[in-house]
């Protein structure tokens, strides 16, 4: 689901209000303004000449303090200062290289230095209101502003380059001026007025950014490096928008920004802020270092380290860090909400939420702190207060896409059906509650007893689980953003969210191994009070799927095992980072699978209990490392011994194959025997039996290519990648129209498969064939469990169920089916109806004959089934009268005879 307003709306512009009509709709100026005017506008052409020696070293400065050489550029700044060159931009730039560097308080006097030379600069002004800031001088900061406004109120006409139309832009964002407005009014204008400046380019960035507007923002920045290619800024807020969707890019952005500006501070924020997320604490730590050189003060940097020393459990550093990135400006709510921001995204949602109400208790008005504790809120399951305050920030800001998703997305869930008993409250699509919520709620409740069990947890809080049918609304709820994909699920603690089956129709996935992976994340979450690295919680949940059903989780195959043995682990240590780079979409599903791995070799080596007491030492507040130490072996001795452990495992697979790969194009190329020769030279060798099986298919040599096929599944039982040999066989055996043996290699694959969505459809109709309705049953559940939407999995649990005399599952199934709109819907209603009849359901039973006879009005066995149906409805009400009157007679003494209708008793004697 995307907002309406997927971008600032650049196209559509309002009536200028009425504080900035342009003067030529105003009274005429005096003759002296118009003078003023002048002089000021050949001011600026002389300073900004690009020819003139003074201007040579005007943009030679600047470049400087581009580059990351402050102290260069403070120094050429204040040679040309002393030297009474003219130009405000001389102590503009010395003072953003002094603030850079953390001399706020010489900034200051910079600053005011510059404006007794010259008194009517804004740029000056707003560098000054910055500079005060970060001092601490919030009075003297607001002094600054108010003077802005009082200049451009009495001299508007004077502020028109495209440098003072953004710093009036963002003065108009201060003060909430609607956003559309100061696109095109302001920064949209400046870059109309001077397209060789950099500031209306980053403006306009920072303005997508800040509304969420991630596409926007990344189309803004990379117009912008086409004309700044050399610009740290420009590859930084390009970095910021591709985040979320474009991770390799967004780091090769990083990379350029600083290979401008090595001291570039805010590219170097942004890799600490990947590197805590990832936990690589220790390289956090270089880099937070790096940047108190720079500027010792920076609060970012200190607030950073606050976010470290709570991860590592050092309150008392925590809050000696907290204290120093407010020393100067104590009312900065940037340093809480970073420091709660971060928290969250470990899953430390109460403490997040918590700095984010110290950051509002700061600024009322810090909407950013406002949208993240909304989110903290709904993933913390407190909805009431969490969608109260979403409507407070959309209210603070409307052009917000993140906060109007999630409004929508709140209208939509009130349309969801909530299905719930005493441990989970289950959310659903209407049509998709009533199709398998009650599967869900059993197979959440099958889940917690097991795993609670297993863990020692007593989970006493119910459990919010939300199911969406489009991709969209989950990324909104869990992201707060469309359009993020590749996750089937995401646990929050207490809340869970997930894809439908729905939503994954072309790639599907087993509902239930997704959910029962879920829910594992809400035990060791509690467990550790979300104290747990990435790695353990989800190697964990992979391994419990596997231990929970042979076809669930993640298992070796040949890529797996080949990047093993090349060397592709990541050390456990730092594990947790495998997830949040990851060279491409396969690269993640391995830190999945390498994860599950470790906490195999942790169980098999040193016992659940061990694993169990590592989740123990997490909650108390230790370290994983630390952890691991205590319970199982020094991290060094476990680095060493995984990956011997996973070279076993690697080496285990299919064991007897050949996995050296050839150069299957030179064969080929050679004849067309080429490859049955070189099959035979290697007759275990995987890459040749696939290529030699698929040859084979392709000429139709059915015969040959069975005994490939059958040679592959001997050496390699459990491959079920796509070019498995079972379906290939599958198809060999339908070419040769063998039905049997294509059965049982397709019921062999469904064994180890659990998504083999066009298998199970196949063994459907070999199975009705060959009138097995106790495999048909078992086929048709095991392909709900992968989409439970298909009307062919509940039509053939209908008919499984007719079959084996078990009308109330075919009500059940049939039920669904109907939900579905199946082809035939009045026969569909009328086998409904049989079944409801069979099991003494009558008006319900009568209800789905009508709707079949509704469907098809000449149904002959539809009206046969309501005479029926009629005949026991009457008989059932005449049993139950007789019954009733035969009570009451009973209790005051006659005894009736049931089978004769009694007589009416005498009338009484008529008085005289």
């Amino acid at each position: 689901m995307h907002a309406p307003q997927a971008r600032l709306p650049r196209c559509e512009r309002r009536e200028s209000p009425d504080h900035l009509d342009s003067f030529h709709t105003r009274r005429p100026l005096p003759v002296w303004q118009y003078l003023g005017w002048l002089m000021a506008s050949l001011i600026t052409l002389w300073c900004a000449f690009p020819r003139t020696a003074a201007g040579a070293e005007l943009t030679e400065c600047r470049d400087m303090l581009i580059r990351g050489e402050y102290q260069a550029c403070i120094r050429a700044a204040h040679e040309a200062i002393t030297a009474k060159r003219y130009g405000e931009t001389w102590p503009v730039l010395k003072v953003k290289a002094q603030m850079a560097t953390g001399q706020y308080e010489a900034a200051l006097q910079a600053v005011e230095a510059g404006i007794e030379r010259y008194s009517w600069s804004v740029r000056l002004r707003w560098v000054g209101h910055e500079a005060a800031l970060k001092s601490g001088q919030l009075k003297l900061a607001e002094t600054r502003l108010t003077e802005v406004a009082d200049l451009v109120k009495r001299f508007s006409w004077r502020y028109t380059d495209a440098e003072e139309l953004v710093i009036l832009g963002e003065i108009d964002e201060m003060n909430g001026v609607d956003a559309r407005e100061v696109l095109s009014n302001r920064y949209e204008k400046a870059q109309q007025r001077n397209r060789l400046s950099r500031e209306p380019w980053l403006a306009i960035g920072e303005l997508a950014l800040d509304k969420n507007d991630a596409a926007f923002a990344a189309e803004t920045f990379t117009a912008g490096l086409k004309q700044f290619p050399d610009d740290p800024d420009m590859h930084f807020g390009l970095a910021r928008a591709l985040a979320a969707s474009n991770s390799p890019d967004a780091t090769a952005a990083i990379t350029a920004s600083l290979m401008v500006n090595a001291q570039h501070v805010p590219s170097l924020l942004f890799q600490i802020d990947r590197l805590i997320s990832s936990e690589e604490y220790d390289k956090a730590l270089e880099l937070i270092s790096q940047i108190r050189r720079v500027n010792p003060h920076q609060p970012e940097a200190w607030a950073y380290l606050a976010v470290i020393a709570h991860f590592t459990n050092d309150p008392r550093g925590e809050a000696a860090a907290r204290d120093h990135a407010l020393d100067r400006w104590s009312n900065n709510p940037h340093v809480d909400h970073i420091i709660g921001r971060k928290l969250s995204q470990h899953y430390r949602f109460k403490e997040g939420a918590a700095y984010q109400r110290r950051a509002l208790s700061i600024d009322p008005k810090f909407i950013p702190a406002r949208r993240q504790l909304a989110q903290d809120l709904l993933r913390l399951g407190d909805e009431d207060e969490g969608w109260q305050v979403v409507q407070q920030a959309h209210e603070q800001d409307a052009y917000n896409v993140q906060t109007f998703n999630l409004l929508e997305l709140q209208d939509e869930l009130s349309g969801f059906a909530t299905l719930e008993d005493e441990s989970f409250l289950l959310r659903m699509e209407r049509i998709e509650a009533q199709l398998y919520g009650d599967e869900v709620l059993e197979l959440l409740n099958r889940a917690k007893t097991t795993l609670s069990e297993k863990y020692g947890l007593t989970l006493k809080d119910r459990v919010t689980v939300e199911v969406f049918p489009e991709q969209d609304d989950f990324a909104v709820r869990t992201f707060g953003m469309p359009a993020v994909s590749g996750y089937l699920g995401v646990c929050f603690g207490k809340v869970i969210t997930a894809n439908s089956p729905a939503s994954r129709r072309e790639n599907p996935s087993n509902w239930e191994a997704v959910l029962w992976h879920e829910f594992c994340h809400v035990v060791t979450l509690e467990l550790t009070r979300n104290r747990i690295p990435r790695w353990l919680s989800e190697g964990i949940s992979v391994y419990e799927e596997v231990q929970a059903h042979a076809t669930w989780g993640q298992k070796m195959d040949p890529r797996s095992r080949q990047h093993i043995l090349d060397g592709g682990l990541t050390p456990l240590g730092q594990l947790s980072s495998a997830f949040m780079n990851p060279k491409s979409g396969w690269h993640m599903n391995f830190a999945y699978f390498e994860s599950a791995m470790a906490v195999d070799f942790l169980v098999q080596n040193y016992g659940l209990e061990s694993v169990r007491n590592v989740l123990s030492d997490l909650k108390a507040g230790l370290p994983i490392n630390v952890a691991l130490d205590r319970r199982c072996a020094a991290i060094a001795k476990l680095e060493l011994d995984f990956d011997e452990f996973a070279k076993q495992q690697a080496n285990s697979l299919a064991p007897e194959l050949d996995w050296s790969k050839p150069e299957l194009d030179v064969i080929l190329a050679e004849d067309n025997d080429a490859l049955e020769v070189w099959v035979r030279e290697h007759p275990n060798n995987f890459v040749g039996l696939i290529a030699l099986s698929t040859k084979q298919i392709e000429e139709a040599e059915w015969e040959a290519a069975e005994t490939t096929l059958k040679k592959l599944i001997s050496l390699y039982r459990g491959y079920e990648g796509g070019d498995n040999a079972y379906e290939k066989l599958a198809h060999v055996y339908r070419e040769l129209n063998r039905p049997s043996d294509e059965r049982q290699t397709l019921e062999q694959f469904a064994s180890i498969s659990s998504e083999a969505v066009a298998t199970n459809h196949r063994l459907i109709e070999l199975q009705t064939a060959d009138a097995d309705w106790t495999e048909l049953a078992r086929t048709a559940r095991r392909l709900q469990g992968v989409d439970p939407l298909l009307r062919s999995a509940h039509a053939a649990a209908a008919v499984a169920a007719e079959r084996l005399d078990n009308p109330a599952s075919a009500v059940t199934s049939l039920t669904r089916l109907i939900l579905l709109e199946p082809d035939d819907p009045a026969e569909a209603h009328y086998r409904l109806a049989h079944a409801l009849y069979s099991i003494g359901r009558l008006s319900e039973a009568k209800r789905h004959t009508l709707q079949a006879l509704e469907e098809a009005p000449r149904y002959r066995d539809a009206h046969r089934l309501l005479l029926q149906i009629v005949q026991a409805e009457t008989d059932t009400e005449v049993a139950a009268a007789t019954q009733v009157l035969s009570a009451i007679n009973t209790s005051v003494g006659i005894q009736l005879d049931p089978s004769r209708r009694p007589e009416a008793p005498p009338l009484p004697d008529t008085p005289e």
